[in-house]
Protein backbone atom coordinates (compact mmCIF):
# COMPACT_ATOMS: atom_id res chain seq x y z
CA UNK A 1 0.00 0.00 0.00
CA UNK A 2 1.56 3.44 -0.67
CA UNK A 3 -0.14 6.66 0.17
CA UNK A 4 -0.34 9.15 -2.92
CA UNK A 5 -0.74 12.91 -1.69
CA UNK A 6 -2.99 15.15 -4.56
CA UNK A 7 -1.96 18.86 -3.91
CA UNK A 8 -4.43 21.08 -5.90
CA UNK A 9 -4.97 25.16 -6.64
CA UNK A 10 -7.26 26.95 -9.29
CA UNK A 11 -4.79 28.90 -10.58
CA UNK A 12 -0.72 29.90 -10.81
CA UNK A 13 -1.23 32.34 -8.10
CA UNK A 14 -2.43 30.27 -5.82
CA UNK A 15 0.32 27.84 -4.03
CA UNK A 16 -0.62 24.25 -5.09
CA UNK A 17 1.73 23.20 -2.20
CA UNK A 18 0.21 24.84 0.42
CA UNK A 19 -0.77 21.83 2.41
CA UNK A 20 1.76 19.93 2.04
CA UNK A 21 3.29 20.10 5.46
CA UNK A 22 0.17 19.38 6.89
CA UNK A 23 -0.90 15.33 5.15
CA UNK A 24 3.01 14.40 5.72
CA UNK A 25 2.25 15.27 9.59
CA UNK A 26 -1.11 13.36 8.99
CA UNK A 27 0.38 10.21 7.38
CA UNK A 28 3.29 10.45 9.22
CA UNK A 29 1.08 10.40 12.98
CA UNK A 30 -0.25 7.20 11.75
CA UNK A 31 3.11 5.63 11.39
CA UNK A 32 2.43 5.75 7.42
CA UNK A 33 5.07 7.71 4.56
CA UNK A 34 3.58 9.89 1.44
CA UNK A 35 5.40 7.82 -1.55
CA UNK A 36 4.91 10.76 -3.92
CA UNK A 37 3.03 14.00 -4.56
CA UNK A 38 1.21 14.84 -7.26
CA UNK A 39 0.77 18.74 -7.81
CA UNK A 40 -0.77 21.22 -10.24
CA UNK A 41 -2.47 24.28 -10.70
CA UNK A 42 -6.08 23.41 -12.35
CA UNK A 43 -9.64 24.08 -11.60
CA UNK A 44 -11.22 21.37 -9.59
CA UNK A 45 -14.23 21.93 -11.27
CA UNK A 46 -12.58 20.03 -14.64
CA UNK A 47 -11.91 16.76 -15.33
CA UNK A 48 -9.07 18.35 -17.05
CA UNK A 49 -6.09 17.59 -14.71
CA UNK A 50 -2.73 15.78 -15.86
CA UNK A 51 -1.20 15.36 -12.23
CA UNK A 52 -4.22 13.84 -11.33
CA UNK A 53 -4.50 11.45 -13.76
CA UNK A 54 -1.14 10.61 -13.33
CA UNK A 55 -1.65 9.53 -9.83
CA UNK A 56 -4.50 7.55 -10.85
CA UNK A 57 -2.19 5.48 -13.37
CA UNK A 58 0.20 5.24 -11.17
CA UNK A 59 -1.64 3.79 -8.15
CA UNK A 60 -2.45 0.35 -7.63
CA UNK A 61 -5.28 -1.44 -5.34
CA UNK A 62 -4.85 -0.55 -1.98
CA UNK A 63 -3.30 2.63 -2.44
CA UNK A 64 -4.19 5.83 -0.91
CA UNK A 65 -5.12 9.02 -2.52
CA UNK A 66 -4.47 11.29 0.49
CA UNK A 67 -5.95 15.23 0.12
CA UNK A 68 -6.27 18.30 2.20
CA UNK A 69 -9.95 18.46 1.81
CA UNK A 70 -12.79 17.30 -0.64
CA UNK A 71 -13.17 19.69 -2.87
CA UNK A 72 -9.30 19.89 -3.74
CA UNK A 73 -10.20 16.29 -5.39
CA UNK A 74 -13.51 17.61 -6.99
CA UNK A 75 -15.83 20.78 -7.37
CA UNK A 76 -16.94 18.65 -10.47
CA UNK A 77 -20.74 18.32 -11.71
CA UNK A 78 -22.74 15.65 -10.90
CA UNK A 79 -21.48 13.60 -14.55
CA UNK A 80 -18.57 14.31 -14.25
CA UNK A 81 -18.08 13.44 -10.15
CA UNK A 82 -19.33 9.85 -11.41
CA UNK A 83 -17.03 9.53 -13.98
CA UNK A 84 -14.14 10.24 -11.36
CA UNK A 85 -15.48 8.21 -8.35
CA UNK A 86 -16.24 5.36 -11.14
CA UNK A 87 -12.18 5.49 -12.05
CA UNK A 88 -11.07 5.54 -8.14
CA UNK A 89 -13.28 2.58 -7.33
CA UNK A 90 -12.24 0.46 -10.77
CA UNK A 91 -8.58 0.73 -9.41
CA UNK A 92 -9.48 -0.21 -5.80
CA UNK A 93 -7.81 3.43 -4.33
CA UNK A 94 -9.60 4.47 -1.34
CA UNK A 95 -9.63 8.01 -0.86
CA UNK A 96 -8.79 9.42 2.57
CA UNK A 97 -9.19 13.54 3.12
CA UNK A 98 -8.13 15.93 6.19
CA UNK A 99 -11.49 17.18 6.62
CA UNK A 100 -13.73 13.92 6.08
CA UNK A 101 -12.83 12.16 9.76
CA UNK A 102 -14.49 8.87 8.48
CA UNK A 103 -12.12 8.38 5.84
CA UNK A 104 -9.19 8.01 8.07
CA UNK A 105 -10.47 4.72 8.77
CA UNK A 106 -9.46 3.86 5.03
CA UNK A 107 -5.54 3.52 6.48
CA UNK A 108 -6.45 0.67 8.58
CA UNK A 109 -6.66 -2.95 7.52
CA UNK A 110 -9.34 -4.08 9.39
CA UNK A 111 -11.32 -7.52 8.70
CA UNK A 112 -13.56 -7.69 5.66
CA UNK A 113 -16.62 -6.40 7.12
CA UNK A 114 -15.86 -3.50 8.72
CA UNK A 115 -13.65 -2.42 5.76
CA UNK A 116 -17.10 -3.22 3.41
CA UNK A 117 -19.17 -0.98 6.12
CA UNK A 118 -16.37 1.87 6.40
CA UNK A 119 -16.36 1.77 2.16
CA UNK A 120 -19.59 2.48 2.34
CA UNK A 121 -19.94 5.34 4.86
CA UNK A 122 -16.95 7.03 3.66
CA UNK A 123 -18.67 7.08 0.05
CA UNK A 124 -21.97 8.80 1.07
CA UNK A 125 -19.97 11.31 2.51
CA UNK A 126 -17.75 11.71 -0.12
CA UNK A 127 -20.96 12.46 -2.33
CA UNK A 128 -22.29 14.77 0.30
CA UNK A 129 -18.87 16.92 0.24
CA UNK A 130 -18.67 16.64 -3.13
CA UNK A 131 -21.60 17.83 -3.92
CA UNK A 132 -21.19 21.09 -1.01
CA UNK A 133 -17.83 21.76 -3.11
CA UNK A 134 -19.46 21.72 -6.26
CA UNK A 135 -22.39 24.23 -4.97
CA UNK A 136 -19.95 26.48 -3.31
CA UNK A 137 -17.93 26.90 -6.38
CA UNK A 138 -21.25 27.46 -8.55
CA UNK A 139 -22.37 29.82 -5.85
CA UNK A 140 -19.19 32.23 -6.32
CA UNK A 141 -19.21 31.89 -10.22
CA UNK A 142 -22.85 33.11 -10.23
CA UNK A 143 -22.20 36.21 -7.64
CA UNK A 144 -19.14 37.10 -9.78
CA UNK A 145 -21.33 37.29 -12.99
CA UNK A 146 -24.26 39.23 -10.93
CA UNK A 147 -21.34 41.84 -9.77
CA UNK A 148 -19.69 41.92 -13.53
CA UNK A 149 -23.08 42.70 -14.76
CA UNK A 150 -23.65 45.54 -12.17
CA UNK A 151 -20.32 47.12 -12.58
CA UNK A 152 -20.79 46.77 -16.62
CA UNK A 153 -24.33 48.41 -15.63
CA UNK A 154 -22.51 51.17 -13.68
CA UNK A 155 -20.47 51.68 -16.33
CA UNK A 156 -17.25 50.57 -14.08
CA UNK A 157 -16.19 47.21 -15.61
CA UNK A 158 -13.07 47.25 -17.57
CA UNK A 159 -12.28 43.39 -17.16
CA UNK A 160 -8.91 41.88 -16.16
CA UNK A 161 -5.93 44.72 -16.97
CA UNK A 162 -3.56 43.75 -19.71
CA UNK A 163 0.05 42.36 -18.73
CA UNK A 164 1.86 43.97 -21.38
CA UNK A 165 5.44 42.94 -20.69
CA UNK A 166 3.76 39.01 -20.52
CA UNK A 167 2.64 39.57 -24.14
CA UNK A 168 5.65 41.47 -25.33
CA UNK A 169 7.50 37.82 -23.79
CA UNK A 170 5.05 35.88 -25.55
CA UNK A 171 4.98 37.83 -29.21
CA UNK A 172 9.03 37.84 -29.21
CA UNK A 173 8.98 33.91 -27.96
CA UNK A 174 6.83 33.25 -31.03
CA UNK A 175 8.75 35.56 -33.47
CA UNK A 176 11.89 33.42 -32.84
CA UNK A 177 10.22 29.96 -34.12
CA UNK A 178 8.90 28.48 -31.16
CA UNK A 179 5.66 26.63 -31.16
CA UNK A 180 2.41 27.71 -28.87
CA UNK A 181 2.95 24.54 -27.29
CA UNK A 182 6.47 25.69 -26.19
CA UNK A 183 4.85 29.40 -25.46
CA UNK A 184 2.34 27.85 -23.21
CA UNK A 185 4.89 25.73 -21.19
CA UNK A 186 7.18 28.70 -20.75
CA UNK A 187 4.86 31.33 -19.36
CA UNK A 188 1.39 29.75 -18.96
CA UNK A 189 -0.42 31.35 -21.23
CA UNK A 190 -3.53 29.68 -22.70
CA UNK A 191 -3.58 29.12 -26.73
CA UNK A 192 -6.14 31.95 -26.80
CA UNK A 193 -3.96 34.22 -24.94
CA UNK A 194 -1.20 33.50 -27.30
CA UNK A 195 -3.61 34.28 -30.46
CA UNK A 196 -4.72 37.57 -28.99
CA UNK A 197 -1.22 38.69 -28.29
CA UNK A 198 -0.61 37.53 -31.74
CA UNK A 199 -3.28 39.23 -33.40
CA UNK A 200 -2.72 42.69 -31.25
CA UNK A 201 1.02 42.36 -33.03
CA UNK A 202 0.38 41.39 -36.56
CA UNK A 203 -2.42 40.49 -37.33
CA UNK A 204 -4.06 36.61 -36.78
CA UNK A 205 -1.07 33.68 -36.74
CA UNK A 206 -1.64 30.14 -36.41
CA UNK A 207 0.57 27.34 -35.42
Amino acid sequence: MYVRAYLRASTKEQDAERAREQLEGFAQERGLTIAASYVENESGASLKRPELFRLLKDSKPGDILLVEQVDRLSRLNAEDWDSLKRMITDRGIRVVALDLPTSWMMMKSDDELTARMMGALNAMMLDMLAAIARKDFADRRRRQAQGIQKAKAEGKYRGRPVDAERHQVIAEMIEKGLSWSQVSRATGASRSTISRVMSEHRGTITE
